[in-house]
């Protein structure tokens, strides 16, 4: 990238620079070395939970205008700092991804190949509101061997910096240099668009965050972008669906929290059972606080639902609305989650195994659930320790982005000394 005369592409600059140089000791480095680095970070997690909290509530004081879902991505509290940090140790006890042998053959030639995972380089993630997404970035992407380069949004910005201070204290104490971990100097959203322009200094974006972002990530970008996926997720009811399962998994999909993108949007019911079901689980989700927008066969059977559109069932709400469609049987599921879904994660609840098979292998999105509540679609929850985001896309679907999807590879040939002919 040539260097532009403005103050956000210099600082672009000397942060890829840094990211670029930290590249060479933190692919080198054992993996005893970038444990003691996360562990250590863990520990100031801990250690600076006070300040990390008066930090977040002065983001939380002076960002206006927030809505409900918004401000529970935005708040730390106690409880969500110790998760932070149990995450960051989690990610501390994985397997090292870097350098594995993911494959070995021999030719007739007398070659002997390996493909071998490798970090990707320097990544660079644009995010938005949940500060705690600092600490899974910059674990993924140190023990993965990949320097990376933060923005935050501007309404987290005490937040993200009193988390960056501890993660710098773990580097600091394993002898790893700064520029592993970085984040930028300020909320400018000129260094956005640096970042986006940075093509040979950055070799992967990742923006997490609303459509919006993702969208202005995609058009602008000069470099690779691996998207995180908008999460307009559904729930399934099956006409064989347990009743007791049902409700509570339903409760959980939408309610647990509204805000992350694991969330349901939209509820499927079949047309066997709503007459019956569908009564008690808008009194269960309405008992927590939930609004609803049902299709015409919905109203029918609760005449007290707000009255569904096209739009509601392209909207990803992330708050307390949800979506109820009636539907006949799992194609009809399948036909409405292809023309409203994302892509992200899709459930069903139902005791028919072969009705479980047909929905799960027809789906084409990242993740698809059985008997599980959508807001298990996390990293965490999948054994990766955090996720840096939920990559999908048309041609390819890939779930929650951790250690293993942070690595490309090599290729190494071994031969005998001899010349092709």
């Amino acid at each position: 990238m040539n260097a532009l005369p403005d103050l956000a592409a210099e600082a672009l600059n000397a942060a890829a620079q840094a990211a670029r140089a930290a590249c060479v000791p933190l692919a080198a480095a054992p993996r005893a070395q970038k444990d003691k680095a996360l562990l250590a970070a863990a520990a100031a997690i801990r250690a600076a939970g006070p300040r990390i909290l008066a930090a977040n509530t002065e983001d939380l004081m002076a960002a206006e205008n927030l809505s409900p879902a918004f401000q529970d991505r935005l708040t730390l509290t106690p409880a969500r700092i110790e998760a932070m940090a149990r995450g960051v140790e989690e990610v501390a006890a994985l397997e090292d991804p870097a350098g594995r042998v993911l494959a070995e053959w021999s030719r007739p030639n007398g070659l002997r190949i390996r493909r071998v995972a490798q970090p990707i380089g320097v990544i660079g993630m644009v995010f938005e509101s949940r500060p705690n997404v600092l600490a899974d970035a910059g674990a993924l992407c140190l023990k993965s061997g990949n320097a990376v380069i933060l923005r935050g949004g501007r309404e987290s910005v005490r937040s993200v910096s009193a988390i960056h201070a501890a993660m710098l204290a773990g580097l600091q104490a394993a002898g790893l240099p700064e520029g592993c971990i970085q984040v930028a100097p300020n909320a400018d959203r000129a260094f956005v668009g640096a970042m986006l322009q940075a093509a040979g200094l950055i070799d992967l974006i990742i923006p997490r965050g609303g459509k919006g972002l993702v969208q202005r990530v995609q058009a602008d970008s000069r470099v690779p972008v691996l998207a995180h996926a908008e999460g307009l997720c559904h729930t399934y009811i099956h006409a064989a669906a347990a009743p007791g399962m049902a409700r509570a998994i339903l409760a959980n999909a939408k309610m647990r929290r509204t805000g992350v993108c694991g969330s349901t949007e939209t509820l499927l019911i079949d047309a066997a059972i709503a007459p019956g079901l569908l009564p008690l689980l808008v009194a269960d989700l309405a008992e927590l606080g939930c609004r609803f927008l049902g299709d015409a066969r919905a109203r029918a059977i609760c005449p007290e639902l707000g009255a569904a559109s096209e739009e509601s069932f392209h909207t990803e709400w992330l708050d307390s609305v949800l979506n109820i469609a009636v539907v006949d049987g799992v194609a009809a599921a399948l036909d409405h989650i292809r023309r409203f879904g994302t892509e992200h994660t899709e459930a069903i609840v139902t005791e028919d195994a072969a009705a479980a098979e047909q929905f799960l292998n027809g789906l084409a999105s990242a993740v698809g659930m059985w008997n599980a509540s959508t807001q298990f679609c996390d990293g965490g929850e999948f054994g990766f320790g955090a996720e840096i985001g939920i990559a999908t896309g048309r041609m390819h679907a890939r779930g929650p982005v951790g250690l293993e999807q942070l690595c490309t590879y090599r290729y190494q040939v071994i031969g005998t000394g001899q010349v092709r002919a």
